[in-house]
């Protein structure tokens, strides 16, 4: 595999280095074009090199880290030439234990109502989104939510307080690691079990997204384009939701 390797590196630095030279003589004039048309377009590929040859020696300094010292952490790692701003997530499942692509907040509310979502340049720290989200949600709908629900990640004792301090009234999010007997009694409640169980409604949320909707891949490029592309499946669900519950309450009551 090293061998294949070097053999590969090898012919992939020739090419960046045939790439350079095509791009300096661009920007020297020793290879023009009489037409101006072409002359565009000629420059537009030197542009097109000049951000190409950069990520591409990224992943050959990353590929001898790994290859022939054995780093995986390469600082800067790059995982898609084409969309450099990918990132490795490490997801701890079975099935998936790593995906690439994005993080993406989505918020739900009564109804099935996506309030609000958000896709993320990097990776933050569950507990750090809860409060940023009640006070979207009380930007948004005028009031702080009556419950909140959100898997154990989100915990903590400070977000907790927080949450009650806004006018929240009962916080939904379980702490696995509490030895307190009466925390784990108020885990137990109905009001606290039922709230989880709409939580794990919500999750659900995202995989009806992700199939109805196109979001476990998106079609743009770029950054923008994933926000574009995230919108765009966020509206969508919305006017089904929206839909079913008008026509619900549209049905006339019968005796």
């Amino acid at each position: 595999m090293k061998r294949a390797y070097d053999s590969l590196l090898e012919a992939t630095g020739r090419v960046v280095g045939q790439a350079k030279r095509f791009s300096q003589e661009i920007r020297a004039g020793v290879k023009r074009c009489t037409v101006v048309t072409k002359q565009v377009i000629l420059e537009g590929h030197r542009q097109a090199l000049d951000e190409m040859v950069p990520l591409v020696q990224q992943v050959m300094r990353q590929t001898k880290a790994r290859i022939f010292h054995g780093d995986t952490r390469s600082e800067g790692k790059i995982v898609s030439v084409f969309e450099p701003t990918t990132e490795v997530i490490r997801k701890g499942k079975a099935a998936k234990p790593t995906e690439f692509g994005k993080v993406v907040k989505l918020q739900e509310g009564e109804n099935q109502i996506i309030v609000d979502y958000e896709v993320y340049e990097r990776r933050p720290h569950d507990a750090e989104l809860l409060i940023p989200a009640i006070e979207v949600h009380e930007a948004k709908l005028g009031r702080v939510p009556r419950l909140v629900a959100a898997d154990a990640a989100f915990y903590s004792g400070k977000n907790e307080t927080a949450a009650k301090a806004k006018g929240v009234k009962r916080v939904c999010i379980p702490n696995r690691s509490t030895k307190s007997a009466e925390r784990r009694r108020e885990q137990k409640k109905r009001w606290f079990r039922s709230g989880q169980r709409w939580r794990t409604g919500c999750e659900g949320r995202i995989s009806v997204s992700k199939r109805r909707h196109g979001l476990n891949r998106c079609r743009y490029r770029g950054d923008d384009g994933m926000k574009r592309w995230v919108g765009l499946g966020v509206i969508a669900d919305n006017l089904i939701n929206i839909g079913r519950v008008i026509d619900k309450r549209s049905v006339p009551a019968t005796t």
